[in-house]
């Protein structure tokens, strides 16, 4: 993709993904800003909650963008039989589980370059589910990926603790 002046530059996000991109199965936004200064880099809505079907089309259209990707970090538990690893377009993707919650994956390109996506749950409306994207890839957004979820009636609360 080119900036403005019709140079390629990998890690500058493209201005048209300002809108919603549908590579393939993925519908995935990013922040557009090269400050990079918000909570989030992104949100993501899979179609479901299978790896094998969902991360080899987020991986092949953020590595389009944004150069190669080498690692995937997710909540196992918040997905189907999670592997060690991906093998995407002939580049090997490790698979990093950590319990960073099911509303969030984490992207790392190079050795620390590292986004932070909003994962939408695959059940949400269409409406909440671009509600929550924009909010997202707001630039200086403070909000946390949960609390976009509950903000836009995808998510709920945690229980309140019993006085």
């Amino acid at each position: 993709m080119s900036d403005e002046a019709g140079a390629s530059h990998y890690g500058l996000l493209p201005g048209q993904f300002l809108q919603a991109a549908k590579p393939g199965t993925v519908l995935l936004r990013l922040e557009t800003t090269q400050s990079r200064e918000g909570v989030l880099d992104g949100a993501w809505w899979p179609r479901s909650r299978d790896v094998d079907s969902e991360l080899p089309g987020l991986v092949r259209a953020l590595t389009e963008h944004l150069g190669p990707v080498v690692s995937v970090g997710l909540d196992a538990d918040a997905w189907d039989d999670v592997p060690a690893r991906l093998v995407v377009n002939g580049r090997s993707v490790h698979i990093d589980q950590y319990p960073v919650g099911d509303d969030t994956v984490i992207i790392t390109r190079g050795d620390r370059d590292h986004f932070s996506l909003l994962v939408v749950p695959p059940q949400a409306s269409q409406e909440a589910a671009l509600a929550a994207m924009a909010r997202a890839i707001k630039a200086g957004g403070t909000d946390s990926a949960r609390q976009i979820l509950i903000d836009t009636g995808i998510g709920s609360a945690p229980p309140a603790e019993a006085t």
